[in-house]
């Protein structure tokens, strides 16, 4: 095994492990971290402006203070700052390496991206199909745990955020990672359902800076994430008969429009009551919460986090007035009676 090597977002990893690498996720080395926010310092101190996204202060922060020195930039598909973010580390001594998902969802082009990939990091294909192979059980995991969040509801929604989100480098050593994947659903399938009055919520949106105070706070107010888009999509949650498939199937890259196709089955499949829609301050992303709004036809709460890692009094009272809301509409509609009329 090489060296670790960073990324700044869900890379094609079956191509890092290919070449010996243990990829780690930068971002998910910032918010687990007992002090987040001393990553942000060092960046501004470094001369990175205070409205710039938080993600990108606080990953060139763990790059500075980690023993990391390869990083994998993610240039094309993500986010336009980190182009910048590379140049940067590259001035600091770090070893960069780029990668671009196409500007579409085409097979071809992504099989010409995989090559390029693997060439630069000194493997092929081939190679990485064989390890693609080995996470394939880690993978039918992840979809087993997430369909028990939603259909058995065993899981929490920090659990199902949790486990989903760290799939972009499984924990930095997969077959670890898949045996604790494997024991906490044998624990979940012993536990009792969550109650079944329940609101049942969407979270769509890049994973929030303070996810661990959020989805605690929305069960302790009898509502549960049962659906985490982008979480899911880092699972990979269709592999396709290829790797370029499976990478062009991966929606956060790609058109609003295929990853609004993906939230409307999941939506209506897992019979959500509210969507709450995550913007990062400083993101071009949050203009897409304009076409989710018109498009969705469902109950959206909007929240924008920045270099708050912990959830603040207004946001929290956003979230129960949303909760609020969505009890009255759901105790508004009309009850069937068993013949199907309505009483």
């Amino acid at each position: 095994m090489k060296s670790k090597i960073g990324i700044t977002t869900t890379v094609p990893s079956e191509v890092l492990i290919a070449a010996g690498y243990r990829p780690l996720d930068l971002n998910n080395i910032l918010v687990t971290d007992p002090d987040p926010n001393r990553f942000l310092t060092i960046a501004e101190r470094d001369g990175f402006p205070l409205n710039c996204c938080s993600w990108i202060k606080g990953i060139y922060g763990v790059c500075k203070e980690s023993d990391i020195r390869d990083v994998v930039c993610v240039t094309g598909g993500d986010c336009s700052n980190t182009v910048m973010l590379m140049e940067v580390l590259k001035l600091k001594g770090f070893n960069t390496i780029d990668f671009a998902y196409p500007d579409r969802s085409d097979v071809d082009a992504m099989q010409t991206a995989l090559a390029h990939f693997a060439a630069t990091l000194g493997t092929t294909i081939e190679a990485a199909v064989v390890v693609g192979t080995r996470l394939h059980s880690c993978r039918e995991s992840l979809q087993k745990l997430d369909e028990m969040t939603w259909q058995d509801n065993k899981v929490s929604g920090w659990e199902n955020h949790l486990w989903l989100v760290s799939s972009s480098d499984f924990n930095g050593d997969y077959q670890r990672y898949e045996q604790e994947l494997s024991d906490l659903i044998k624990e979940c399938s012993q536990r009792q359902p969550y109650p079944a009055e329940q609101l049942r919520l969407a979270y769509i949106g890049v994973p929030a800076v303070y996810a661990r105070d959020f989805y605690r706070y929305l069960e302790r107010h009898d509502a549960r994430v049962v659906f985490n888009e982008i979480q899911r999509q880092f699972a990979m949650p269709e592999p396709g008969k290829s790797l370029a498939e499976q990478y062009t199937r991966y929606t956060y890259p790609y058109s609003i429009q295929q990853r609004l196709a993906d939230i409307r089955s999941q939506l209506k499949k897992r019979r959500i009551n509210g969507v709450i829609h995550y913007t990062q301050a400083f993101c071009h992303r949050g203009i897409g919460d304009i076409i989710f709004r018109d498009a969705l036809g469902i109950p959206i709460l909007t929240l924008e986090g920045h270099d708050d890692f912990s959830l603040n009094n207004h946001v929290k009272t956003r979230i129960e007035a949303f909760l609020d809301m969505l009890e009255r509409r759901r105790n508004s509609k009309p009850k069937t009676s068993r013949s199907g009329l309505k009483k």
